[in-house]
């Protein structure tokens, strides 16, 4: 079980606190309005209002042992910011913000976050994947290029085995597992003929997908 501190319970903030608590994280949720506060109570591991851009109050709520903290301000550029460098200050070893746009980003990134993501763009990328790619599962992008596809198996694949298809020589992608009746297999038998219904789970160029899926 990790720590996370969560800083800003708008949707996004509120969304990651109580999924990361779901999953049987600690989670302390931290904001300024107490109405926000009450609403996740007892939905994370402890809610406190408070002014995370005072770095005093971080460091007296134990910012320091927490392994990871999300930043979830996304309207007040300043604040993150102020937050962001906070919490680099006390050596939270993990610090994740959101981002409005690419400026904000890059600001972040400069003040020494560990990642910046700007959800609504990854969302917009995600649902572009799925709607222009016909049978992808879930995908998660590890760059511009590259990523993790899901993708079901079609109907070409089916008798044929993942060594018999030669994605790796023909496409330059690497089966990393194999979903079979919703059991994840790792590593794939790649000698086991595929049948309707497998899933894949591949490494490789985005634009590989579509050319795989007609072999």
């Amino acid at each position: 079980m990790k720590s996370y501190i969560v800083i800003g319970l708008g949707r996004f903030g509120t969304e990651m606190a109580t999924r990361l608590y779901a999953l049987g994280e600690e989670v302390l949720a931290i904001d300024l309005d107490e109405s926000l506060v009450n609403k996740i109570a007892d939905r994370v591991t402890r809610a406190v209002t408070a002014d995370a851009r005072d770095q005093d109050v971080l460091d007296k709520l134990g910012a320091e042992h927490f392994d990871r903290a999300v930043v979830a301000i996304g309207t007040d550029l300043a604040a993150s910011a102020l937050v962001t460098m906070n919490l680099k200050a006390l050596k939270v070893p993990y610090v994740l913000c959101k981002a409005q746009n690419d400026m904000h980003r890059e600001m972040l990134e400069r003040l020494g976050a560990d990642q910046v993501i700007i959800p609504e763009r990854e969302m917009a990328h995600k649902l572009a994947m799925g709607l222009t790619s016909a049978g992808v599962m879930e995908y998660i992008e590890l760059s511009k290029e590259y990523g993790i596809v899901e993708l079901e198996a079609p109907d070409s694949w089916q008798g044929q085995t993942i060594r018999q298809l030669e994605l790796r020589s023909r496409f330059s992608a690497n089966v990393l597992a194999m979903r079979d009746g919703g059991e994840l297999k790792i590593p794939p038998d790649i000698d086991k003929p595929i049948k309707k219904g497998d899933n894949f789970v591949v490494l490789g160029r985005y634009d590989t997908v579509n050319k795989m899926k007609g072999k």
